[in-house]
């Protein structure tokens, strides 16, 4: 380990970068370092459920090629599959939870997967697959124009994990195969509910995801109805804005680099829709590499090493998912106070025209 960058890890880089690496676990580059997250988002996301009634759920979709919902031609992407959708409004982590270790919640699809891993573990090798997280209950109007957007924050906050390789939101990848007049997502009017004591309300001080209403940006909510959204193909999110619906987004985690076996140092990394993470970068094969001096030579990991590790990142992805959302509520948050610190005689277009200067 000390005379060879082991493939595919940040062994080289962190050399290269800083004249110093931790040859014996990643340091830093280590999936480790997420403990801080997990913590971090606990609390982040108790405040928003007590604040805002939010609930934060990840499930495993895919592990190598065995998908939770495969495409078919009439539904090329899951979110115009009406179960899957269904499942994204309803799935819960008690229920997740039951289908440990691979934490897909479909048993015949968690069977696939769960064999798809002992195949790969008894090759002495690692696959990787996706993560699909859902936000329920998030209010209308998180996100900041242009370059915070709240699709390009989780973006951030879920590429930021170790072994992720992708991300997509909403539709993803597939829903750019599928033309506008099936795509777009039209509106239709809300229900009404009593508002929320603890609501959406509290960040855009009116209309949100539960259909209450009040005042909207100074606007009286009674001069336009409460709209959600007949389809999600958008993914709760439009114009980089929370519309209310459910926020949904599937990220990709590779596979284990490091190996058990004599082979090149060549892996195929899972492009998918949603959440992905690779293969893990340590495997038991015996792998045909370089020292860092230039040298050839085979580099053998020995002990144990996980053949996939995409159900460990479940609670990773929810914690930055609550993180993520948190901030975008804070800055929200601060924005209301000083809206209502403008006195009231400012006339409504002066108050735009400066909003639009700052």
């Amino acid at each position: 380990m000390d005379l060879f960058p082991r493939p595919s890890h940040a062994d080289y880089t962190y050399q290269m970068k800083y004249g110093v690496r931790a040859s014996s676990g990643g340091g830093r580059s280590s999936a480790r370092e997420t403990i801080g997250r997990v913590a971090s988002g606990a609390i982040a996301e108790k405040m928003l459920k007590e604040a805002y009634g939010v609930e934060i759920v990840s499930f495993v979709y895919s592990v190598g090629d065995e998908e939770l919902f495969p495409p078919t031609p009439m539904h090329p992407s899951a979110a115009s599959n009406p179960t899957y959708l269904k499942m994204l409004e309803t799935i819960t982590r008690e229920e997740v939870d039951r289908y440990v270790p691979v934490r897909c919640p479909n048993q015949e699809a968690a069977d696939r997967m769960a064999k798809k891993i002992a195949d790969f573990r008894d090759k002495q090798d690692s696959i990787g697959g996706t993560v699909v997280c859902v936000i329920r209950n998030a209010p209308v109007g998180l996100g900041e124009p242009c370059f915070d957007k709240l699709e390009a924050t989780l973006a951030q906050a879920m590429l930021s994990l170790p072994a992720t390789k992708g991300f997509e939101f909403g539709s993803g990848f597939a829903g750019c195969t599928i033309p506008g007049s099936k795509h777009n997502d039209a509106f239709v009017k809300a229900p009404a509910v009593p508002p929320s004591k603890s609501g959406a309300d509290a960040v855009t001080n009116g209309s949100h995801a539960n259909g209450s209403t009040g005042e909207l940006n100074g606007v009286p909510s009674g001069q336009f109805p409460v709209l959600k959204t007949r389809t999600n193909n958008s993914g709760g999110i439009q114009g980089g804005i929370s519309n209310g619906a459910p926020i949904y987004f599937r990220v990709a985690v590779s596979d284990t680099p490091t190996l058990f076996q004599g082979s090149p140092t060549f892996f195929r990394n899972i492009i998918d829709r949603i959440a992905q993470f690779k293969p893990p970068a340590t495997i038991g094969q015996a792998q045909e590499t370089s020292t860092f001096s230039g040298t050839a030579g085979t580099l053998e990991a020995k002990g144990r090493h996980d053949p996939c590790v995409v159900p460990r990142a479940v609670p990773i992805v929810e914690a930055m998912a609550a993180i993520t959302l948190l901030d975008a509520c804070m800055a929200q948050e601060a924005r209301n106070v000083l809206r209502n610190k403008v006195p009231s005689g400012v006339p409504r277009e002066q108050e735009e025209d400066e909003t639009a200067a700052y």
